[in-house]
């Protein structure tokens, strides 16, 4: 798939790799017309056009205990 992320848009340490494994790998569920994919420490709100994913927000996870 082609992978679609705005240059200006910074991802907390977390590179483009991390974001294609997680949009392979991850667990998703739809939320309106946007897949939320969560793949370990990573959360991403992305959408699928044809062969295309165009990110939108890419999230760090908090554990249950805060940390």
């Amino acid at each position: 798939f082609e992978l679609y992320i705005r240059k200006s848009k910074n991802f907390g340490g977390i590179r483009i790799n991390e974001i294609k494994e997680a949009i392979q790998k991850g667990s998703k569920f739809a939320q309106e017309d946007k897949i939320i994919s969560i793949y370990r420490h990573i959360k991403i709100v992305f959408k699928r056009v044809n062969n295309a994913v165009f990110v939108i927000t890419v999230m760090i996870r908090k554990l249950e205990d805060g940390k």
